[in-house]
């Protein structure tokens, strides 16, 4: 019998705290990491020696199945984790570096999904293993696009120059439109039969998530700016940023647009003004602290539900083995993606060889991948696409969340 809702709030944000309590306590790891582990030792101590502690077995089981991870993230948490995201960039510094963080996010998110698709179909046939490549467009188009919130959880702390911060942190706001439309398109072709990929149905899809996406965060953020602008009170500032990602989320489910767009552009531009003449600055500032607050107490959470998925993973040797070629896949696609963009456009990219190695390491994947991977279809593919996806996000959350600096302090001087 599933949980019922207060139950589910209580254990989650109970297990949040105690792993966050923790390792702030004794682990000492960058926050967001030190959770993961932990959760991911839960889940693994679950699966292994549930007949020790039945009890707390159940509880783990009942409180991973009673969520639907996919809809909680991308209809619930992924609008609010954005928004505070893009409050917070430095529209400025974005603005200087818009079209090296537009051909990566988009360009380099196409490249990425073919390169990948293309050498995971190969490496899947010499261990015999047959995949149609559909099926690995599928896998490249959700794991491709880096994720804003594990970006933006881990750069934090990282020694990163500001350019290359604000283009892996702008690449990462702004690739889940093309991400997303590649993800449906060849998921589409895949799960029916007879059906093939249509590039003028694609662009279709793309210019209306896209485009509309767009138009819905700017006039919505315009909208909401100019109430904030007219008032002091900060509760009631709070309460309409409040509103203004819920209503986002509600109108672009209705509208059939890009929600993930609509909320970082709104978001952007709230950040980029100031509310009122005489105490702009002390509400602006309070406001980000806010939603700061509430960032991080939303990625805790979030990444306690990742490392918990593992419970309800198909684990098996070679999904595990599978994972571990994708990661090495997947690096070099994201270089290669990175790289012949830079090659053709050098001169006004103006982007090193060293930056485009730290921009691949430090492209980060995270939960909209898992997430992704669970709303597919069930077929006999999808166990090795789920598995392996979340091989590949723990890699980069843990060993290139915690590598990163080390990366960037070897490579630049």
């Amino acid at each position: 019998m599933p949980m019922n809702l207060i139950i589910i709030i209580t254990s989650l944000v109970t297990i949040s705290t105690l792993f966050s309590y923790i390792n702030a306590r004794w682990i000492k790891l960058p926050g967001v990491i030190g959770v993961m582990l932990l959760s991911i030792v839960a889940a693994l101590f679950t699966v292994i020696a549930g007949s020790v502690t039945p009890r707390l077995t159940h509880l783990i089981f009942e409180l991973t199945h009673s969520i639907d991870f996919s809809k909680t993230l991308l209809d619930v948490m992924l609008g609010f984790l954005l928004f505070a995201s893009a409050l917070h960039i430095d529209v400025n510094k974005l603005r200087e570096n818009l079209r090296g963080v537009l051909i990566i996010s988009t360009i380099g998110v196409i490249l990425s999904t073919l390169i990948f698709a293309g050498i995971l179909f190969e490496v899947l046939g010499l261990i015999g293993l047959h995949v149609p490549f559909m099926y690995c467009l599928v896998f490249g188009a959700l794991i491709s696009p880096t994720d804003a919130v594990a970006v933006a959880a881990l750069l934090t702390r990282s020694k990163m120059p500001d350019r290359l911060k604000t283009i892996i942190s702008g690449e990462s706001l702004f690739n889940d439109g093309i991400g997303l439309v590649l993800f449906v398109s060849f998921s589409e072709v895949a799960s029916i039969p007879d059906k093939f990929f249509s590039f003028s149905e694609a662009a279709r899809l793309f210019a209306l998530e896209v485009f509309g996406g767009v138009v819905l965060g700017a006039v919505l953020g315009f909208l909401a700016y100019r109430m904030m602008r007219a008032i002091t009170d900060f509760q009631t500032i709070v309460m309409i940023s409040v509103s203004l990602v819920l209503g986002i989320s509600a109108l672009a489910g209705i509208l059939h647009v890009s929600a993930p767009l609509a909320v970082v552009v709104a978001g952007l531009l709230i950040g980029s003004h100031c509310f009122n003449r005489h105490e702009a600055i002390s509400q602006e500032q309070y406001l980000e602290k806010v939603w700061s607050l509430m960032d991080e107490l939303l990625n805790t959470i979030l990444f306690v539900l990742i490392g918990l998925q593992l419970v309800s993973l198909n684990v098996s040797t070679t999904y595990l083995l599978v994972g571990c070629m994708a990661i090495v896949i997947l690096l070099i696609a994201r270089a290669l993606s990175i790289a012949l963009p830079v090659i053709v456009l050098r001169r006004s990219l103006a982007i090193q060889n060293s930056s485009v190695l730290i921009l691949t390491w430090g492209g980060l994947r995270g939960g909209i991948s898992v997430a992704l991977a669970l709303s597919l279809p069930d077929s006999e593919y999808k166990p090795m696409i789920l598995t392996a996806g979340f091989v590949i996000v723990v890699f980069s959350i843990i060993v290139q969340g915690l590598t990163l600096n080390k990366v960037v302090n070897k490579l630049l001087p």
